[in-house]
């Protein structure tokens, strides 16, 4: 099992990083919590989860990436809840801080959680019922700072295919996606690619 790799950041994207360690370029799958942290950095240390999935035509293995324990732990426990996959769990992660979420399945705070893309009234329900206490339990709010993440300011006359480019992995349509993105960026046109993602989440329908 691989518990984390560090390495040399050889490509960046705000749903995927690239770490070369010993030779071997890791791609790992990343949320915008975790783009914000490593970006800028030359050299990273990516905690790891890996998926295996066997049977059927192909057999598939993926890499998650994370830039805290915390992230991981929560993005461990959201796996844990039935109806909520990897790629929505990283979704919940973009969405919102550790802090935040953590803030939000402890107080019972359904509303917020139905804003983020493929949740339900139903689903939120269950990682609000199923997570609270193990989230209290663990200390894992405790271990979190009270604000939330730093988000450096990116002007790249880039951003719109970057930000195109992380919904499409994350498993929405290019057309909607590039929609949502022009308008947020014809609103404020400095917005920084991984905000432009994280609220771009909230609008495609």
């Amino acid at each position: 099992m691989i518990e984390y790799i560090r390495g040399e950041l050889t490509e960046l994207t705000p749903a995927l990083a690239v770490v070369e360690a010993a030779g071997v370029g890791y791609a790992l799958n990343i949320s915008l919590n975790t783009y914000s942290a490593i970006q800028g950095k030359k050299e990273v240390k990516l905690l790891v989860h890996e998926a295996i999935q066997a049977g059927g035509r192909d057999d598939s293995y993926t890499l998650y990436g994370f830039s805290s324990q915390q992230e991981r732990q929560l993005y461990r426990l959201l796996i844990t809840v039935s109806g909520v996959g990897a790629n929505t769990a990283r979704m919940i992660l973009s969405s919102m801080t550790s802090a935040e979420l953590c803030n939000v399945i402890s107080t019972g705070n359904e509303k917020m959680l139905k804003t983020v893309k493929g949740i339900g009234l139903r689903t939120a329900q269950r990682i609000i019922v199923d997570l609270r206490d193990k989230i209290i339990s663990s200390g894992i709010a405790q271990e979190l700072p009270a604000g939330g993440s730093s988000v450096a300011a990116i002007v790249d006359n880039a951003v719109k295919d970057e930000a195109v480019g992380a919904l499409t992995m994350l498993g929405f349509s290019p057309a909607p996606s590039a929609k949502a993105v022009d308008e947020l960026l014809r609103n404020q046109p400095d917005m920084p690619v991984e905000q432009v993602v994280k609220l771009a989440l909230k609008m495609i329908k």
